[in-house]
């Protein structure tokens, strides 16, 4: 985890916008949610999704600022924070065992990820979302601009600690 040191300020890119950042995927199939993790760099935070096995072309993903965090059939689930970032990936489940692929739980914070100290990201929530698509609430400080990049197996979220070009 990379840490900004305090005494220098940096420039920061931060020309990615607060609207939706869409991708269908190639086919009509995903890989497999694995593992989430995050880290802090010095002008934004990151989340990592990583899927099981490679795609064929891009991973299906939609990232997007909400007002609150739902599901049809259990209604809103609380995120600590100024703003929601929503993101939609899919599926939790391994296609070869039919066992879920992800130990999120409903309306929990994501196992294993610590945001503690973290300068945007403020809170994190799994949900079990319908079609068995997964949805990922963040709770960030502010609705920041951010960005969404696919390397290999991995979607990359960026969400930046202001506005400003200097951070």
């Amino acid at each position: 985890m990379a840490q900004a040191d305090s005494s220098t300020s940096a420039v920061c890119e931060t020309g990615w916008g607060s609207l939706e950042k869409q991708v269908s995927p190639t086919e009509d199939y995903n890989p497999p949610l694995a593992d989430i993790r995050t880290a802090q760099y010095e002008c934004f935070d990151r989340m990592v999704l990583d899927f099981k096995g490679s795609a064929a072309g891009p991973i299906g993903y939609r990232v997007k600022y909400v007002d609150k965090l739902t599901t049809p059939g259990t209604g809103e689930i609380p995120v600590d924070g100024g703003a929601i970032l929503q993101i939609s990936v899919g599926p939790n489940f391994d296609p070869s065992t039919g066992s879920p692929s992800y130990p999120g739980q409903h309306g929990q914070p994501l196992p294993g990820v610590d945001i503690t100290g973290y300068r945007t990201f403020k809170d994190t929530r799994y949900v079990d979302a319908p079609e068995d698509d997964v949805l990922i609430g963040v709770g960030v400080r502010a609705r920041l601009p951010f960005r969404v990049t696919q390397l290999d197996d991995h979607v990359v979220i960026d969400v930046a600690h202001s506005w400003n070009a200097v951070s």
